[in-house]
């Protein structure tokens, strides 16, 4: 059986796809597939191991005449046509679990850097315009106290509003469902989106994209929040408007925002650069060893399972 990995990824997932008896090919090129690449070399394969940076979508699905899983190498699973695939009889898997410690590692970084203004000090002093200490230079703000708003209570979220619960923080949370034991553990309530943004000082969003989630955040609620907040996205650049963020940070109405996503990567908005209030990061929520060794692994041990047993370890439905 043939298994095609759409970009290299850590070496783990391909040694062990051949220690059980798999033929793995490997794109070798050091970008994303396009799509006439993606349709010539999976035309044949009984497995897909994708990124987030792939649109399998129905008219590569439709050119899939023996694949039965495409695994991929993301919590996030946008970029598939997840019930046209199950339609057509092939599962769709991806790594949960395995990246929620680094990418709400990540979370706090951005709001700690957005809250102390690490990087635009950084940049002052390697500019050479440290000249002397000063009681007004590069004010932040401290995150004792403050109310922190997670839209979107899933295993990430959670994880972020314990490690911010260790600064003093209180927790305020938006989601579909309500979630009993992270309230209990926390200390937390969950409210609605608009009461969130009118409450919270900070806010992280970490929601799925989806048909409902996109552009979720907007003009609406971001013009609620308060002058002193912050605001940070790991999730998906689509679930936010970013012109309407940007239009706020422009005015200074609130005090910074972090992006680690963006809505149309790579080519993110170009006015943010010349924004000096928002911290600017290449998308790299699970970008450690750790992580990114766990995902490959994952990835191929859902591969392996569907083929050997027609048994997903991770599977996910449509939305």
């Amino acid at each position: 059986m043939k298994v095609f990995i759409t970009r290299k990824i850590p070496v783990i997932a391909k040694d062990l796809l051949e220690k059980n008896g798999l033929s793995v090919k490997e794109f070798a090129k050091d970008r994303a597939i396009t799509k006439e690449e993606l349709i010539r070399n999976t035309k044949n394969v009984d497995g897909i191991i994708s990124l987030l940076t792939d649109k399998i979508d129905s008219s590569i699905i439709d050119n899939l005449k023996n694949c039965k899983v495409i695994a991929n190498f993301a919590v996030g699973y946008n970029n598939i046509d997840v019930e046209y695939a199950n339609s057509k009889g092939i599962i769709v898997t991806n790594t949960p679990d395995v990246l929620t410690d680094s990418t709400a590692e990540l979370t706090i970084a951005l709001i700690l850097a957005c809250a102390k203004r690490i990087p635009e000090s950084e940049t002052f002093l390697r500019d050479g315009k440290f000249v002397a200490w000063k009681p007004q230079l590069l004010l932040g703000v401290e995150l004792k106290n403050k109310t922190l708003g997670i839209v979107g209570a899933g295993r990430i979220g959670r994880e972020v509003a314990k490690r911010a619960k260790a600064f003093g923080m209180k927790i305020i949370y938006f989601d579909r469902n309500k979630r009993e034991e992270f309230q209990n553990d926390t200390g937390t309530k969950k409210v609605s989106l608009n009461k969130l943004f009118s409450t919270a000082e900070v806010v992280s969003l970490h929601l799925p994209l989806n048909e409902k989630t996109h552009h979720i955040i907007n003009k609406s609620n971001l013009t609620l929040l308060k002058k002193n907040a912050i605001i940070v996205n790991t999730a998906r650049g689509e679930i936010l408007n970013e012109n309407d963020l940007i239009d706020l940070l422009k005015q200074k109405k609130i005090f910074s925002a972090g992006f680690d996503v963006y809505e149309n990567e790579p080519n993110f908005n170009k006015k943010l650069l010349k924004l000096d209030n928002v911290v600017l990061l290449p998308h790299i929520g699970s970008a450690t060893i750790e992580a990114r060794n766990a995902m490959a692994e994952l990835a191929a041990k859902n591969v392996i399972s569907v083929l050997k047993k027609n048994k997903p370890i991770t599977p996910v439905l449509g939305d």
